[in-house]
């Protein structure tokens, strides 16, 4: 999904800086803690080179997609569901299974034959069904919206019922959060939406498998404050990965849309973009002088030999900032990695910027037993 500050192209450069410095191979070294996970691309990158994987995000429909992208090692079979969609409703849907084996596709197919409902979504972020706000709301075109509306109440009727168990059920609403981002009405995240239709949230919606990743590791994943569920935990990590906010711009109003989807709680909404309440998920990051302490405090901890942090080169902590915090806490390495400049970004003075990437050796790591 489209995220700020997504990691997908810079994780294996990371990585390749942190091979550098850390002995990466060795079978002491197989633990990553993702502490802020967000889109879940750099858990997924370690993931397949064979780590454990410990992640968290105060966002739930992070931890949706860290339930099906981390914990999950396996290619849902929906077997209890199978036997319902088989009795009841195969045969209306039959030519769409016909050369189809695999039960998650089967159950995308018959998700995506579902007609629209006007629920929350259709009610609320959709022009005809906001249609007496001053502004009504265009995140998705009515049909698209209705659509996401039948397809989100299925699901939980499902899980309800007992019909899902609950892998079945996160790797359901992964599919559903990826696949809206490809329909949504927005210049990239979801505090504003378009006031002219793009072209792609004019197309039906479909649900678009994910790919998932099997793995004979056991991973876990945790919904909350980082700080807070990490700070006094037994369990002592390899390598401690830190890819904070780095500007001032909170992740939870500029993704509401999406938690409100993973939820479904029918919250209370304002505004022209009808945010929901979003206060309680505030990052320290957003903001410079308690980014420094919650990184001094971060990096203090003894459950971690290698803490990694990765940071925009134009973020509101400064690198010398940073020098001071992690430098009396253990042998420090630096590095760079130049990229493109995200067009949309209003700075055109430069064509790119950089990615900072301290590798911290604590010496004050306590070992687990």
């Amino acid at each position: 999904m489209r995220f700020i500050g997504n990691k997908e192209s810079l994780a294996p450069k990371i990585y390749q800086i942190i091979k550098q410095y850390c002995i990466v191979d060795s079978p002491n070294i197989r633990s990553v803690c993702d502490m802020f996970s967000g889109s879940v691309s750099v858990g997924k990158f370690f993931k397949n080179q064979g780590f454990s994987i410990y992640s968290c995000d105060m966002l739930y429909f992070s931890y949706c997609l860290q339930k099906a992208y981390i914990e999950n090692n396996q290619v849902p079979l929906f077997n209890n569901l199978k036997n319902t969609l088989g009795i009841q409703q195969i045969n209306k849907i039959n030519s769409l299974f016909e050369n189809e084996q695999n039960p998650y596709q089967i159950v995308l197919h018959f998700l995506n034959s579902l007609s629209g409902i006007k629920g929350f979504i259709y009610q609320n972020y959709a022009p005809n069904g906001s249609k007496d706000l001053a502004q009504p709301r265009m995140y998705f075109s009515d049909e698209n919206a209705q659509k996401i509306d039948a397809i989100r109440m299925q699901i939980e009727i499902w899980k309800e019922q007992g019909l899902i168990n609950d892998n079945e059920y996160f790797i359901l609403l992964a599919t559903l959060i990826e696949s809206v981002s490809f329909f949504a009405n927005v210049a990239g995240v979801y505090a504003a939406f378009c006031k002219h239709w793009d072209k792609r949230a004019l197309k039906p919606f479909m649900l678009k498998k994910i790919e998932l990743i099997c793995s004979d590791k056991t991973h876990f994943c945790f919904y909350g404050n980082s700080t807070e569920i990490f700070s006094n935990t037994n369990k002592h990590f390899d390598i401690l990965y830190l890819d904070p906010p780095y500007n001032h711009r909170q992740y939870a109003p500029n993704y509401h849309l999406i938690e409100t989807i993973a939820r479904y709680d029918n919250p209370q909404i304002k505004g022209v973009a009808g945010l929901r309440e979003w206060k309680n998920q505030k990052s320290a990051f957003c903001n410079a002088k308690s980014a420094l302490m919650e990184l001094e405090s971060i990096a203090k901890y003894q459950n971690y030999r290698n803490l990694v942090l990765s940071y925009n080169s134009e973020g509101i902590m400064k690198k010398v900032e940073i020098d001071e915090v992690l430098r009396p806490l253990g042998q420090v390495y630096f590095e760079k990695i130049p990229y493109p400049r995200f067009k949309s970004n209003r700075n055109e003075s430069k064509k790119h910027i950089e990615e900072y990437v301290w590798i911290l050796e604590n010496k004050n790591t306590k070992e687990s037993k």
